[in-house]
């Protein structure tokens, strides 16, 4: 039997008031505006302090590329935390990776490399730039959040970790959604909601908020062309795919061959793409082998009837082959796509 809530009363609402006016107290800061000459140059006179719970330089080489090309592109900057200290320096709450990007780079110490949107600084260091750009580049405004010398170490440690772990990273599915907006994305978007897929493939409510539908199936068309020149870097590899057919593309030969791709599992794979009934996932390199591998066969050979699949669809075998170990390497992706085609054109 459910339990009532029982009603709060006037001394716990007045604690909790008094609580949160007490903890709202022990943080006071102001803004500020400073340029990345100014960060730089206060870093390298030792004018920030980098306090123990503070991570190491941690930044890959493609982090900090991209940071200074969204700082180089104008594109607003998460705001950085630092507060005033009594000997004068500025402790860096939040921002030594970026603040030490930015140092590293104007020195000279980083060469770009990888830009999405300016390749053709490949290659460029600080130096390189032409002396318009570096200047401009200085003169960049980063908004800094400066926290009064009264604000206490535990707090500052707890800014920190709620800055760097109250969020939830996005997934590669996610950016790829927001930042290529068109009529493919939309055309995956239809297939995702397809109820002969919805009811083939259990996704749990969690990852399909994340979109976890739509990335199965942009996997599916990507790797259905051009799975033979697939390498191993598979975000890479389905962001070029998506952009490729952004705005043009074979609607009419996608749209057929994924729905007939579907019919066939329907009607020949006992679970679809699921490994048993009642299951709330689909792990990914199962639902490729299945998808991709089905339609090979279907190019193949279009009136197709298989051999049993229940002989080899629970096989120790089959199950290696769709284990996500090494599943990002272009051996394993042909394998298990091929397993599948040859078991249903009955070459094995």
């Amino acid at each position: 039997m459910k339990k009532l809530a029982v009603p709060l009363n006037d001394r716990q609402k007045v604690a909790a008031d008094a609580e949160i006016k007490t903890k709202q107290g022990e943080v006071k800061y102001d803004l500020r505006d400073f340029t990345v000459d100014f960060l730089v140059k206060q870093y390298q006179d030792d004018r920030f302090y980098v306090p123990p719970y503070q991570r190491r330089f941690i930044w890959t080489e493609k982090h900090r590329c991209r940071f200074v090309e969204s700082v180089l592109l104008g594109l607003p900057i998460p705001m950085m935390f630092v507060a005033d200290m009594d000997d004068g320096r500025l402790e860096i709450v939040d921002g030594a990776q970026r603040i030490r990007t930015l140092e590293c780079f104007t020195s000279d110490d980083l060469k770009l490399s990888n830009l999405d949107k300016l390749p053709s600084l490949n290659g460029f260091k600080y130096s390189d730039l032409s002396v318009a750009q570096q200047r401009k580049f200085g003169n960049k405004a980063l908004r800094i959040v400066v926290l009064e010398d009264s604000t206490s170490s535990d707090t500052r440690q707890e800014i920190f970790d709620r800055v760097n772990t109250s969020g939830m990273k996005a997934k590669p599915s996610e950016v790829r959604r927001g930042a290529h907006q068109g009529k493919f994305m939309k055309f995956i978007t239809e297939c995702a909601n397809d109820p002969l897929f919805v009811s083939l493939c259990p996704i749990s409510k969690s990852l399909k908020d994340r979109f976890e539908d739509e990335e199965l199936v942009l996997r599916y068309f990507a790797y259905a062309d051009n799975y033979k020149s697939f390498r191993h870097d598979v975000e890479k590899f389905l962001t070029q795919f998506l952009k490729a057919n952004s705005t043009s593309f074979d609607r009419k030969r996608y749209a057929t061959e994924f729905r007939d791709m579907l019919l066939f599992v329907k009607k020949f794979f006992l679970f679809g793409f699921a490994k048993a009934p009642g299951a709330n996932t689909t792990p990914r390199v199962r639902f490729e082998a299945i998808g991709v591998g089905v339609t090979l066969a279907l190019r193949a050979d279009p009136a197709l009837i298989p051999p049993s699949v229940s002989e080899w669809i629970e096989s120790a075998e089959f199950e290696k082959e769709t284990t996500t170990h090494a599943s990002n390497s272009q051996p394993r992706l042909k394998a298990r796509v091929e397993y599948v085609r040859d078991r249903l054109l009955g070459k094995a």
